[in-house]
């Protein structure tokens, strides 16, 4: 079984802890992971913008990059919605391109999906003693539907209270190019999810998308407020190393 990981852009160049924290807990259910060093973004700022000629290059890019592998894994909701979504909807006029698309389609996987779905890991035995609250991102509850998996998770690691965060749902504002074309409302959206955060009186606030998560940190930081914030990959990590 060939699994690969598909880091995105973030985590690549912002938060490369996300993949080392995948990587080493998958190696613990003897899955040895691959990093095919041509993989690119996957297009979706290019697509959001309405240049579909140019995400479509990122995309052959990436589609070529993991033609061979078996099993496609990725920390963002985002970038895995984006294939799961809208491949398929670049190339639907050659079809050639449009087969390669729906076989990457099928075989990508958001992490908590590769892991409680895949390979059916619902507690990975860690222990965090903390007070943690929980960030639903958009594309990966309401394009991939994760609702279950991530919770699922949690709620098996040692000594963490998970708490509910206030209006979960609300969008960040992050968005991607929307937080830039739309600078003012992507902050009174942040400042209002950085506002539940507080409410929440959690120690650590966690999610599936780094692109929310720097959002939201970005906020909090600029307040002075003590919040950690992390991506569950490196939760469940750092709690397996303190079991």
């Amino acid at each position: 079984m060939k699994v690969s990981l598909f880091i995105t852009c973030l985590s690549d160049a912002i938060y490369p802890r996300v993949g080392e924290a995948m990587v080493r807990l998958l190696a613990r259910y003897g899955v040895q992971v691959e990093f095919p060093k041509t993989q690119t973004c996957c297009g979706q700022p290019a697509f959001n913008s309405g240049y579909w000629e140019e995400a479509r290059e990122s995309a052959r890019t990436l589609l070529a990059a993991f033609e061979d592998s078996d099993f496609v894994i990725s920390p963002s909701g985002s970038c895995t919605g984006m294939i799961q979504h809208y491949y398929p909807k670049l190339f639907e006029k050659d079809p050639i391109m449009i087969e390669k698309a729906m076989q990457l389609q099928e075989k990508t996987y958001e992490f908590t999906q590769f892991l409680v779905q895949v390979l059916g890991v619902k507690d990975v035995g860690a222990v965090f003693p903390h007070k943690v609250t929980y960030h639903p991102s958009c594309h990966g509850s309401r394009l991939l539907g994760i609702k279950e998996e991530p919770l699922t998770l949690m709620e098996n690691v040692k000594g963490m209270e998970l708490i509910p965060l206030p209006f979960a749902e609300d969008c960040c504002g992050f968005g991607g190019t929307f937080a830039v074309k739309m600078s003012e409302i992507s902050a009174a959206m942040v400042s209002e999810k950085a506002q539940h955060v507080l409410e929440s009186e959690a120690e650590v606030l966690v999610g599936l998308d780094m692109g929310c998560m720097m959002n939201i940190s970005g906020n909090l930081m600029y307040q002075g407020k003590p919040i950690r914030v992390m991506h569950l990959a490196e939760l469940l990590y750092e709690g397996v190393k303190q079991a």
